[in-house]
């Protein structure tokens, strides 16, 4: 055989040779397991703790760099200092069932020195939860009765319709409760069912909304003060919200052909950045691509920082109109996201949303 080509293996050999050799100084973890099933456990058993142990079994210290689980309810703690060769170290999993009910299937890495330098630990189990007590079911208080939610939301309402939305409620006193509300709007009607609470009983709030009666688009809120056995204090409210969208379902093939459409050549304006008590002002034009007038029913800034001044409320076919927007920075600083909600009579895009963003620096001293 030629006397390069014997050389040239015998060089190959040997540089293997090293390499497999200094792959076996490196150090390995070797565990007992790398899953741990806690099992079927009640919530209120508290925080379930499992130590993952291992041996170092290579020829090198093991350096433990970083630990970190998939989710805040697992704390991981670890050998700080490092393994020799033929010791034990550990990773501990503390995890914290408190309002997690239900299976769990949690991650730990395990960043170190070894090889493998990741290693993927496992925990798992299922919580069973707790009875809650009356003040958890039900945490809004007010003069003896309990509520699940001092706000009552009745998402979309049509201005053609009446929806009706409830709270449910308890009687946590040692007497009958009743409810009345001061300065009931026209379009709402609340009681309370059954009218009389008698004490330790459930019942509801129960509201209908006329959406006819509104008067109103888009996101609206109402806020109703709470008379507890004709008693009222300060902070004692009922919150109702509703979005109010235009009914548009009777309108007829030939009614869409010309209904109305609106179009905006813009709707982000970025003032880029602004000194604190500056102001920025643009404006927004919007035309109606339509074939019959285009109403604007409404326009609402996310913000009282953000004046809007529509130039007029009809916009005949074709025409074109202007939205003025005046964002005001005083008592503002850092990056701004403010949303303009334009409502019209358009039957495909009734709410149109505007955004005026940037930045407002603090003035140099």
């Amino acid at each position: 055989m030629n006397r390069k080509l014997i050389l040239l293996l015998a060089v190959v050999f040997c540089g293997s040779v090293f390499v497999a050799n200094a792959q076996n100084t490196k150090p390995v973890m070797k565990y007992d397991t790398k899953i741990h099933d806690f099992g079927t456990f009640k919530e209120e058993l508290g925080k379930q703790v499992y130590s993952f142990e291992f041996v170092n079994e290579g020829k090198q210290p093991i350096i433990i760099k970083q630990v970190r689980s998939s989710c805040g309810c697992t704390a991981p703690t670890w050998s700080k200092k490092p393994i020799a060769p033929g010791e034990n170290g550990f990773i501990k999993a503390t995890f914290d069932p408190k309002n997690r009910p239900g299976p769990f299937n949690k991650s730990i890495t395990v960043i170190s020195n070894a090889t493998p330098s990741i290693t993927i630990l496992r925990i798992k189990g299922k919580v069973i939860a707790r009875e809650k007590t009356i003040a958890e079911i039900y945490p809004r208080m007010i003069n003896g009765l309990r509520l699940k939610n001092n706000h009552l939301s009745l998402t979309k309402v049509k201005n053609t319709e009446t929806k009706e939305g409830a709270v449910e409620v308890y009687n946590d006193s040692d007497e009958d409760v009743s409810i009345a509300f001061k300065r009931m709007p026209a379009h709402l009607q609340i009681k309370m069912v059954p009218e009389k609470l008698a004490p330790k009983q459930k019942g509801k709030i129960v509201a209908l909304y006329d959406g006819t009666k509104k008067n109103d688009w888009g996101f609206v809120v109402d806020y109703l003060d709470i008379l507890v056995n004709q008693k009222h204090k300060p902070g004692q409210r009922l919150t109702v919200s509703a979005n109010i969208i235009e009914d548009f379902s009777s309108m007829s093939q030939t009614e869409l052909a010309v209904c109305p459409k609106v179009e905006f050549t813009n709707k982000v304006f970025d003032f880029g950045e602004l000194t604190q008590g500056q102001n920025a002002e643009y404006v927004f034009k919007m035309k109606n691509e339509g074939k019959s007038d285009l109403i604007i029913r409404k326009t609402k800034a996310s913000c009282g920082c953000t004046a809007i001044v529509p130039s007029t409320k009809i916009v005949k076919a074709g025409e074109q109109t202007e939205i003025k927007v005046v964002f005001k920075s005083r008592g503002k600083r850092g990056r701004q996201n403010k949303l303009i909600t334009v409502i019209t009579n358009d039957p495909v895009h009734s709410a149109v949303q505007l955004r005026v963003r940037g930045n407002v620096i603090m003035p140099k001293s």
